[in-house]
Order: structure tokens, then C-alpha cells, then sequence
């Protein structure tokens, strides 16, 4: 069964939904490395999801939602959990913690919407057009290009962590994605994060009580951003965004948050980055603009 083509306005609401989104989870490598400098990378990477769930828990209350999906869609919850609470934050956090710079880890940004494009074509039915693919492919391998070329390209066990943090995010983008059509996007990601409270509750209680923790006001902080930002807030506008603008459309607006999280790691580290950066920039930002125009 074929998918029905979203609409110009809706297209266009849902590629600026979508890009706020980014702009949330742009800043979640530099949040996550400055949580891990007083936690442990698995608690803050367990950790985060148990402090979006206690407030999505919270949020559906309040509103006298039901604190449980429709059980026909928990398989799909099931695949979020994996990819959204679990793979990308382990995988990506751990890669951090084995010294991939951030530069080097936005690697996995540049090549997620065309893992997330690749997904929604065999799970959600939709076809864009050969145009699409070019752009697609250009400007995911602008940011390869830059990425590797302003870091460490060597094959390492950061680099594998990296693709299974690129492979996670884009199955559970996708699938939340296709859910959000009928859920509303912030209610997906509170039901996501909800179900995996059994798994994340006691594991994050267990590291809290067997690993080493200096808090700082700059690691708490780190930590606050990762779980109430990249893990809850963010997939509001991020899901409505796939829902109306399409999956693999909408999921292009994410050729820019590496050049989003450089310019943190810039603002908030000190990192320097030459005219390269801007080039690249400008290479996305017109590869982006190319798949907006390419009708699905």
C-alpha cells in the first residue's frame, strides 16, 4: 500500500518542525561530554532516558492520558526503545568516552538522514524521486568529507560504536516517524520512554550506586539537556515534523546539525573551526533545499 504525499504547507510546516528538532539534538554531544565529567557514561547514558520518562510519566498524568499504549503498537514502541532509549545514546556516549571528538562523532548526524531516508523507503512506503538521492547522497558525503577530514579517520571501535548509534537512531526515527501520523509526536516519545521505565529505573539505580560520581554544575547541567532535551523535548517537533513533511523529506533538515553541533562545540568548548566550516555549511544547506523541492 502506497503512502499518501503530504501536502505543500503540510510539507512546509513539517520541514520547519523538523528542523527544531535538530536544532534541540545539536547540542547532545557536547551536553553528553559534559555529563560524563561527572558520571559515568552508562549511567549517563541509562540515566537520561529514566529522567525523561519520569517526566513524560508526569506529563500524561497531568493531562489524564492513558500512562499506557494501544498494546497493537507496543512491537512498534519496542523497536523506538531499542534504537532512541538504548542504541544511540550507549553507542554514541561510549564512543565519546573513547575519545571520538565531537567533530569526529558528528560523523553519525551527517549520515543519519540518509540511513533514516533508506528506512522509510522499506518500512514506510515511500518513494522519492531520483533527484532526492542525489542531493541526499551529496550532502551526506559533504559532511563525511568535512567531518573525517577536520578529525581522526582512522578505522577504530569509536568509529563501529558511531554506526551502531547511526543504525539505531535511524530505525526508531523511522518507526516513530510512521506511529506519528496517527499518535501525536510528543505522545510517542512519552510512550517510548515510559514502557522502557522497568529496564531503565533499576539499571540507573544500579550504576548510580556502583560507579564513581563527582557532580559539577556544569556535568548536572550536561545531564539535564540530555535527558529533558535530546531524549523528551526535542522528538516533539522532531516526530510532528516526519509525520506531516514525510519521513525521508523532513529527516534531510538533519544535513545540518552537524555544522549546529559544531558551532556549539565552538561556542561551548573553545573548539576552532577555519573556512571549512562555512563551505560546508553551504554545501548542506543547498543539498537541503534541493530535497525539500524534490516531491516525494
Amino acid at each position: 500500500m502506497g503512502v499518501a504525499v503530504p501536502l505543500p504547507e503540510a510539507r512546509r510546516t513539517g520541514t520547519a518542525l523538523a528542523f527544531l528538532g535538530v536544532l534541540a539534538f545539536s547540542g547532545s554531544f557536547p551536553a553528553t561530554v559534559y555529563a560524563m565529567q561527572g558520571f559515568d557514561p552508562w549511567l549517563v547514558a541509562i540515566g537520561r532516558a529514566l529522567l525523561a520518562g519520569i517526566v513524560a510519566l508526569v506529563c500524561l498524568k497531568a493531562l489524564r492520558l492513558p500512562l499506557i499504549p494501544p498494546r497493537r503498537h507496543w512491537r512498534v514502541y519496542a523497536v523506538m526503545s531499542l534504537g532512541v532509549v538504548f542504541g544511540f545514546p550507549v553507542f554514541s556516549g561510549l564512543a565519546l568516552h573513547l575519545g571520538a571528538g565531537t567533530s569526529h562523532a558528528a560523523v553519525v548526524i551527517g549520515l543519519l538522514p540518509a540511513a533514516t531516508a533508506a528506512c522509510a523507503v522499506m518500512r514506510a512506503g515511500e518513494r522519492p524521486r531520483p533527484l532526492f538521492w542525489v542531493a541526499c547522497t551529496a550532502g551526506a558525503a559533504a559532511i563525511t568529507a568535512f567531518t573525517l577530514t577536520s578529525g581522526e579517520a582512522s578505522a577504530t571501535w569509536s568509529d563501529l560504536l558511531l554506526v551502531g548509534a547511526l543504525l539505531s537512531a535511524a530505525v526508531a526515527y523511522t518507526e516513530g516517524g510512521t506511529l506519528s501520523r496517527t499518535t501525536p509526536g510528543w505522545q510517542v516519545i512519552s510512550y517510548t520512554v515510559v514502557l522502557s521505565l522497568p529496564l531503565t529505573a533499576p539499571i540507573t539505580v544500579a550504576l548510580a550506586l556502583t560507579t564513581p560520581m563527582t557532580p559539577t554544575p556544569v556535568s548536572l547541567a550536561g545531564f539535564a539537556y540530555t535527558g529533558l532535551i535530546s531524549m523528551f523535548l526535542g522528538f516533539f517537533p522532531w516526530y510532528a515534523g516526519l509525520a506531516r513533511g514525510g519521513i525521508a523529506r523532513a529527516g534531510q533538515t538533519q544535513l545540518v546539525q552537524p555544522l549546529l553541533t559544531l558551532v556549539w562545540a565552538w561556542f561551548l568548548m573553545g573548539e576552532r573551526f577555519g573556512a571549512a566550516t562555512v563551505v560546508a555549511a553551504l554545501t548542506v544547506l543547498a543539498c537541503v533545499a534541493i530535497t525539500q523541492r524534490a516531491r516525494t
